[in-house]
C-alpha cells in the first residue's frame, strides 16, 4: 500500500501518536514492544487494529 501527499503525512502523524500512546501504556514491555511492531510495519492496517483492539478504554 503507498501512501503519497496529506493522506501520506495523516498516517504517519496517527503511527507515531499510536507509538508514543503504546509506549506511554503500563502496558508490559513485550506487550508494548508488540504493538509498536505492529503499528510499524504495518501503517495504517496496524493503526486500525490498535485502536479496536489495543490497551485502554475505548471511546464507543
Amino acid at each position: 500500500m503507498k501512501f503519497t501527499g496529506i493522506g501520506g503525512l495523516i498516517v504517519l502523524f496517527a503511527d507515531i501518536y499510536a507509538i508514543i500512546m503504546i509506549l506511554q501504556s503500563p502496558a508490559k514491555s513485550v506487550h508494548k514492544l508488540a504493538w509498536a511492531l505492529v503499528v510499524f510495519l504495518l501503517p495504517l492496517i496496524g493503526l486500525v487494529i490498535w485502536y479496536l483492539a489495543g490497551p485502554g478504554k475505548k471511546p464507543f
